[in-house]
């Protein structure tokens, strides 16, 4: 690839992306342009991985060809006012920003850009992300191929109609969050067991990520993989039992639920 990728932002999740791209070979480190306020943080990431620094929104946009606008939606109105002088219709601008439209960015940089919205997510950082993608009309299959291959050094790329992106957002952007929690409370029963706290996530984890794989990699429903551990009147029967009295598939439903319901009326303020 010799284009030349420009970020704006190198958070949590924009530092996650930079570092697994420049790790992927696919593209020279010094050929990836960061621009972030905390001139700190860019510094340790240049001496990470050998990207280069910018002293501007504006100064990355100019000299990239790919962008990607790695900035929390509170800020990308006023990210874009920087920007868009340096916008021209052949370079691509990407957001991993929650719930803004297409239709807005549009509005701020002109008809004819050429953009595409992803959703990421934070297990980008240990390369095991799941990103959707959605472009604008003005994205040629090409150039829609380039920024799927730039989102796999982290993980898997699915795209996705744009109708669906907001809802989206809770069976992947926030997702990790709920499994965190599901692994810290199994964690803490293993600990009222007996069991070491330092055991106890690493067991707790490694369960997660086995049981996630098995459906990933046998292609089985999970309701058959679930069947297949519960034996009759055994152990782990009585812990779904208690599950199910306890609305466990309920309490998941309605969190994400709430979780689109929060994305879609972060959607509605860029209307």
């Amino acid at each position: 690839m010799s284009n030349r990728i420009g970020f704006i932002g190198a958070g949590n999740m924009g530092g996650a992306m930079i570092t697994s791209i420049a790790q992927s070979g696919i593209i020279p480190a010094e050929n990836i342009l960061v621009f972030d306020v905390d001139r700190d943080k860019l510094s340790v990431l240049r001496e990470k991985t050998g990207i280069t620094i910018t002293d501007s929104a504006l100064e990355t946009v100019r000299k990239s060809d790919i962008i990607i606008l790695a900035v929390k939606p509170n800020m990308v109105k006023a990210v874009l006012n920087d920007i868009k002088p340096a916008v021209d219709n052949n370079k691509i601008l990407v957001s991993v920003a929650v719930g803004i439209p297409i239709k807005f960015y549009k509005e701020m940089l002109g008809e004819n850009i050429k953009f595409i919205r992803t959703m990421p997510n934070t297990p980008a950082l240990v390369g095991e992300g799941m990103t959707l993608m959605c472009c604008d009309k003005n994205v040629d299959e090409k150039e829609a191929e380039q920024v799927k291959k730039i989102f796999e050094c982290f993980g898997k790329v699915e795209f996705l109609e744009e109708k669906l992106m907001s809802e989206v957002t809770a069976v992947t952007s926030s997702s990790p969050a709920y499994v965190f929690m599901f692994i810290e409370a199994m964690a803490d029963a293993a600990v009222l067991s007996g069991i070491p706290r330092n055991l106890a996530y690493k067991l707790s984890a490694q369960a997660v990520l086995g049981a996630a794989k098995m459906v990933l990699e046998t292609g089985k429903h999970p309701g058959e993989l679930k069947d297949q551990v519960c034996s009759p009147a055994g152990t782990t029967i009585e812990a779904v039992r208690s599950l199910e009295k306890n609305r466990f598939r309920y309490a998941i439903i309605e969190a994400m639920s709430e979780c689109t319901k929060k994305a879609l009326e972060i959607g509605k303020m860029y209307d």
